[in-house]
């Protein structure tokens, strides 16, 4: 027998990522066929196609303006273009209005900032994707930004993570309308994770810390990310950068926001992750060339940065080049 589900919404617009779209839908359509009743709706400005970033043109139900009460979910898809989206007058101004009345609202990667942009998420904690929450907490320092979590609920108000993140976010509102055991066979048949494990940190790029201001502690830093193996305690770190170690610590916090060992600790998890992703070598040569010196050593500081082992690191993310031969 279906089941209620409701009627989702889903805005699109010129420039619109596809997969924000797409990803979403295919999780309410697979969870329909397997008992829910969600009714999905594209809508857009006027009813009209809109293009995707990617060129593909995406047909719409109806208008965005002639949506009028019903609303179970209202599904604001990100763009590449962020400042454009955000900066739309007649997509806000529906937005807000469609907000009021929908029982749950939602956004995909940078569709956070359509959210924002409509005062929608001031004073809530917040998705978005990795690349963009340092921005997203920039422009809107009402919203608390998570930069790490998959997808986050505030309320009735439900953000998730870059791109493909829309599925963790769609498996979680079938989950909250059907429960679990439906949930966990729509991302069965749509061979995915039906709770990813780990945060965004996964998927992010090479350590990226601020450049700090003073030369001697630009020095260390230098030498910390070009060998992360080496003796970076804090004895060592303060003479080479000529200074003491109250000194050393009191820079770090006030130029990076952190302290020299969690430093350290980053650029060697970049350092194994880099050699997880390219190389065969065991976990303890791994851990050892990382400057971590044990596998336990670096299984806790994977756990603390990236929510996962450094065995399944490697099993997602190394590359699958060096199969081929000739």
């Amino acid at each position: 027998m279906e089941r209620a589900g409701g009627t989702v919404v889903v805005i699109v617009y010129d420039g619109v990522r596809l997969l924000d779209v797409t990803g979403p839908l295919e999780v309410f359509t697979v969870a329909n066929e397997h008992g829910a009743g969600y009714r999905p709706l594209v809508a857009s400005p006027g009813g009209r196609d809109v293009v995707t970033s990617g060129g593909v043109r995406i047909g719409a139900d109806v208008a965005m303006e002639d949506v009028h009460g019903g609303v179970h979910v209202l599904l604001v898809p990100g763009s590449p273009d962020v400042g454009s989206a955000a900066a739309d007058l007649f997509l806000l101004d529906q937005v807000r209005r469609l907000s009021g009345e929908a029982e749950q609202v939602a956004s995909v990667c940078a569709g956070a900032f359509v959210l924002a942009a409509a005062g929608l998420l001031d004073g809530h904690r917040a998705a978005t994707h990795w690349d963009l929450a340092e921005r997203l907490a920039r422009d809107y320092p009402t919203i608390s930004v998570d930069g790490d979590a998959i997808f986050v609920r505030d309320g009735k108000v439900v953000t998730s993570a870059g791109i493909s993140s829309g599925i963790d976010l769609a498996l979680g509102l079938v989950e909250a309308d059907h429960g679990s055991d439906l949930a966990r066979t729509v991302a069965k048949h749509l061979v995915v994770f039906m709770q990813r494990p780990g945060g965004q940190s996964q998927f992010s790029v090479r350590l990226n810390a601020p450049a700090p201001r003073c030369e001697p502690l630009r020095a260390a830093l230098d030498a910390v990310v070009l060998d992360p193996s080496a003796d970076h305690g804090l004895e060592a770190m303060a003479g080479r950068a000529g200074m003491s170690v109250r000194q050393l610590t009191r820079l770090f916090g006030k130029e990076l926001g952190t302290t020299p060992a969690r430093y350290v600790e980053r650029a060697r998890v970049e350092r194994a992750k880099n050699l997880l992703e390219t190389g065969d070598q065991p976990l303890d040569v791994v851990a050892r060339r990382s400057g971590f010196g044990s596998p336990e050593t670096m299984r806790r500081a994977f756990a603390r940065a990236l929510g996962v082992t450094p065995a399944a690191y490697r099993a997602r993310f190394r590359s699958t080049g060096d199969g081929c031969s000739s």
